[in-house]
């Protein structure tokens, strides 16, 4: 097993792609602690997939470092960071209808997205980090997009997250790196998460038209490249952003405009 007795966080778990990649990490004999902002759905995941739970919000820098210190005081160790949870808050930076600004992204929108999805790999990291360095190594592995390599409609502040993602996996790679901890991120394409499933099918249809391969993306395809990263196989992979999209490139992308739908103001649980 390639994750045999290695200890495991996995934020944004209760879900998605975080519930994919806390499964086939278990597959691969990890112990997997999940954390998320929803606690029915978060301790239901962790009874049917045999994981750990604890309630936590990554955009809480205290909240995190009590889920970081039970974690320690429990296992003794951390080899694996997922920072997966993240939220959506769509909207144009300005919307002009007949010459006149008919709305814009608030500053609430902005600031909830900025909070969870960048501060709270930020806050993550900062708390793991120390024992990783303390124990002579692990593996952080970062939730980007592929929104964050090449921009999307409607999505000032998720896009700011996501290619900050990025930039972050490069510096810690290079700070983090003589100590034997490994950083990377992956990028996810249109994924089939719960969310997603939820759409209506002419969007979905679009997705699949702009991607090569002509398929959705499974969550199980994201964790299988978590599980990869995380694993000895990739010892020598740090500070690399891996896009796991079907072949989706600049050019080819899908504004979520393009298929008629506008998502507004739901928040989701990580998505890609």
């Amino acid at each position: 097993m390639r994750l045999q007795d290695k200890v495991a966080l996995i934020t944004g778990g209760a879900a998605g792609i975080g519930k994919a990649t806390a499964v086939r990490f278990i597959e691969e004999g990890a112990k997997v602690i999940i954390c998320d902002v929803n606690e029915a759905a978060g301790q239901a995941s962790a009874a049917e997939i045999g994981a750990t739970f604890y309630k936590v919000n990554v955009a809480d820098r205290q909240d995190v470092q009590n889920w970081v210190d039970a974690v320690v005081g429990e296992y003794g160790r951390i080899d694996i960071l997922v920072n997966n949870a993240g939220v959506l808050r769509d909207g144009q930076l300005v919307r002009v209808k007949d010459g006149e600004l008919a709305g814009m992204m608030s500053e609430a929108d902005f600031d909830l997205v900025i909070g969870v999805n960048l501060k709270g790999v930020f806050n993550c990291t900062q708390a793991v980090a120390p024992i990783m360095i303390k124990q002579g190594g692990g593996v952080i592995l970062n939730a980007s997009s592929i929104v964050g390599l090449d921009g999307n409609f409607g999505q000032t502040n998720y896009v700011a997250t996501k290619s900050a993602v990025i930039g972050m996996t490069k510096v810690w790679a290079r700070e983090l790196g003589r100590y034997g901890v490994r950083v990377n991120a992956v990028a996810p394409g249109f994924t089939l998460t719960e969310m997603v499933q939820q759409m209506p099918q002419k969007v979905l249809d679009g997705m699949i038209a702009r991607t090569p391969l002509r398929r959705m993306g499974e969550t199980r395809d994201i964790a299988n490249a978590y599980l990869f990263l995380a694993s000895d196989e990739a010892s020598f992979i740090s500070g690399e952003t891996l896009r796991v999209d079907g072949g989706i490139v600049v050019g080819t992308g899908l504004r979520i405009a393009d298929c008629g739908l506008r998502i507004g103001r739901r928040v989701w649980t990580r998505t890609s």
